[in-house]
């Protein structure tokens, strides 16, 4: 029975009384929880304006103090901000730009990916890379390089010059577990003059186009070098991961060479090796 209406009937009218018993009770807006959820998405907010806006220079000051750059490399002019920025580097005496930018990261994965370009006046690479916790790279690139900028570097180190561009078609690098996992690649140059140091002469040949393929064995790494379409390697080198390099050249290279050689060897004789620790520890 309706308590107002009752009343009402006996000659007791009611103005504005509330049912208790039908109406519910009011509660107030900011509880506890929804003002622990409003200051978590402020946070949010904050911390994702600051990364989209803070200077890429400033960041870098800041953490310059303790990184321990390779002797190598040096870090010059940081410009535009953390998210997307690009830099100046000097490597081994090679000036080159560096440009980068953040994507969104991923929760589920714990995953940030980075898209990036490394340019120097004619060579170009670029790539994408995925950082991942704990501790994981992933490094997929592709691009041109052109082997004039590094005569000096090929000449001093006594190995053959090539001319013309070098073309990655796909490189990939996967690290984890503080170790190299993955490497894979392949790489094509067109042909052309190839010179290398004789002694006090210089020798001189035409090869080719040539390919280089880039794979992970159960020791290591090894790259391939071999004639495009041609049937067997005519170099290859081996990087084992306790850090041991082993370089073989095959009779086919000498053929390619159009150099002499006794013809009791065949192509796939190998008439030079070396053996050689390059990375002190392994990788």
């Amino acid at each position: 029975m309706n308590l107002t209406k009752g009343f009402v009937r006996l000659g007791y009218p009611f103005n504005n009384v509330q049912n208790s018993m039908t109406e519910p009770r009011s509660k107030p807006f900011l509880r506890p929880g929804k003002i622990l959820l409003l200051l978590m998405l402020g946070v949010f907010v904050y911390g994702i304006v600051l990364v989209l806006w803070v200077p890429a220079g400033w960041v870098w000051y800041q953490a310059s103090r303790y990184v321990q750059m390779p002797p190598q490399v040096e870090v010059r002019q940081v410009s535009g901000r953390l998210w997307d920025g690009a830099a100046g580097v000097v490597v081994a005496g090679f000036p080159a730009r560096v440009q980068w930018q953040l994507g969104w990261p991923s929760l589920a994965g714990l995953q940030l990916p980075i898209g990036f370009s490394l340019a120097s006046s004619q060579s170009r690479v670029d790539g994408a890379a995925s950082i991942g916790w704990p501790g994981s790279l992933d490094v997929s690139a592709q691009g041109q390089i052109a082997v004039v900028e590094f005569e000096g570097l090929i000449r001093q180190s006594g190995g053959a010059m090539i001319e013309g561009l070098v073309n990655i078609d796909r490189l990939r690098l996967i690290w984890n577990d503080n170790r190299l996992q993955q490497a894979d690649g392949m790489g094509r140059w067109d042909g052309g003059q190839v010179s290398w140091p004789m002694g006090n002469q210089t020798g001189q040949a035409t090869f080719p186009p040539m390919q280089a393929n880039l794979d992970t064995t159960d020791g290591g790494v090894a790259l391939t070098v071999a004639e495009q379409g041609g049937d067997g390697p005519a170099a290859d080198a081996s990087i084992l991961w306790n850090g041991l390099m082993e370089v073989r050249v095959y009779k086919r290279m000498v053929d390619l060479a159009q150099q002499p050689w006794p013809d009791t060897a065949g192509p796939d004789d190998v008439v030079f090796r070396v053996r050689q620790p390059i990375l002190p520890g392994g990788f």
